[in-house]
Parts: C-alpha cells; sequence; structure tokens
C-alpha cells in the first residue's frame, strides 16, 4: 500500500509544474555537458584528419560512448516533451495575450523566446544527423574520411551560415536555459546566483563561439 501510494505521487510530481521542470532541468544539464565534449572531440579537426579521425573512430567504438547515444537520444526526446508540455500549459493557464504582455515585462528575451529557439535548434538537429552522424557513422564509401566530410560540408557558404547562425540561436536558448536549470533543482540562492549567471555566459560563449569559429575558420581555410 505504502509503495503504492509513493508511485501515485511519484506519477503526480512528474505531472505537476515543479516535476516537468526538474526533468526540463536534469536533461537540459545533461545535453549542455554532451555539447562540451562534441566541441572537444570537433576541436581535433585543427590537429588534422589522422587525429580528428582517431577521435571519432575511439568516440564510436567505446562502448560507454554507445550506450550514452541512446540515453542522450532519449533525453533529448524527452526535454523536448516536456518544454512543449510547459510551454502550453503556461499559455493555457494565463492566456496567451495576458501571457504574452507579461512576458514582456516581467522576463528576458531568450526566456520567453525558449519554445521558438527549441523548435529551431531541433530543425538544426535533424539537419545535423542527415549532414554528419549519418554518413560519418554508417556510410560504406571507405575513401572518404570523418575529416573530409566535415571539411566538405564547411566549403558550402549556405551550410556554414546555417551552422553559425544555428549556434547563435542556441546561445540565445542557454542564456535563459543554464541558470533556469540550477533555479529548478534548487541549487540556486542569492549567494550563488551571481556566479552561476557569470559561469553560464562564460559556457554558452565558449560553445557557441567554439563551433563557430571551427565552421568559420574551415570555410575561409578552403575556398
Amino acid at each position: 500500500m505504502i509503495k503504492l501510494v509513493q508511485s501515485v505521487n511519484q506519477c503526480n510530481f512528474f505531472r505537476s509544474s515543479i516535476g516537468k521542470k526538474v526533468v526540463m532541468a536534469t536533461t537540459g544539464i545533461f545535453l549542455m555537458i554532451f555539447l562540451l565534449l562534441h566541441l572537444i572531440v570537433n576541436l581535433f579537426l585543427f590537429s588534422g584528419e589522422q587525429s580528428f579521425n582517431e577521435a571519432v573512430y575511439f568516440m564510436r567504438k567505446n562502448l560507454l560512448v554507445r550506450i550514452m547515444e541512446y540515453v542522450l537520444a532519449s533525453g533529448f526526446l524527452i526535454h523536448i516533451l516536456f518544454g512543449v508540455k510547459l510551454h502550453l500549459k503556461n499559455k493555457k493557464i494565463k492566456g496567451e495575450v495576458d501571457y504574452a504582455m507579461n512576458s514582456c515585462l516581467t522576463t528576458s528575451f531568450s526566456s520567453r523566446t525558449m519554445i521558438y529557439t527549441g523548435v529551431l535548434i531541433l530543425c538544426f538537429l535533424i539537419l545535423h544527423i542527415i549532414n554528419f552522424m549519418i554518413p560519418m557513422k554508417y556510410s560504406n564509401n571507405h575513401l572518404t574520411s570523418d575529416y573530409n566530410i566535415v571539411i566538405s560540408l564547411f566549403k558550402n557558404p549556405l551550410y556554414t551560415f546555417i551552422y553559425v547562425f544555428s549556434f547563435f540561436i542556441l546561445g540565445i536558448h542557454l542564456n535563459h536555459g543554464f541558470q533556469s536549470s540550477f533555479q529548478s533543482l534548487g541549487l540556486s540562492n542569492k549567494n550563488r546566483l551571481i556566479w552561476i549567471q557569470r559561469f553560464g555566459f562564460f559556457y554558452f560563449w565558449f560553445i557557441c563561439s567554439g563551433f563557430s569559429i571551427i565552421a568559420i575558420w574551415f570555410f575561409i581555410n578552403s575556398n
């Protein structure tokens, strides 16, 4: 009986706004850690073809990384699902007009546009998977290395623009998401808030600038 009550309470918690925010924060932090690891691997591009190919090969053959790919995919889907649910619930409770007016007065631009930047990031992720992940992981053409796949894409000015613009959008998303994640998990207070804001500012500029600089560098030097 006690276990049944606990299970019901857990279900009610995850259905509540607070529960959804906790799930959003947990999956968000997990995705932010992944972004950092992804950038570290991409930085091997500057070391040349062999170094980058070896880094990608290590990540591809590592059992833990392969397991984490499925965890990452699940976390991303959960993050999207709960984000949409929270957005729709907020609009339903406050009303679309009142919600928009109050949001402009009480929240930041990045906070108000989370759902929209999230959708744009999802679109870019799908494009990224089609152009990078699928050819690099499932291609049977062994004559084209992972390094050459990346470099060939960054030769394309349109794709490079979309890539850099997407990370600009990601920066707007992270600007609010980083601080919000710590608040939702109860890890933020008045004393820590300023440090969380500073670290969040450094984090999203480091991530977004890092990926963008790589794309721009190889676009300039390959044309």
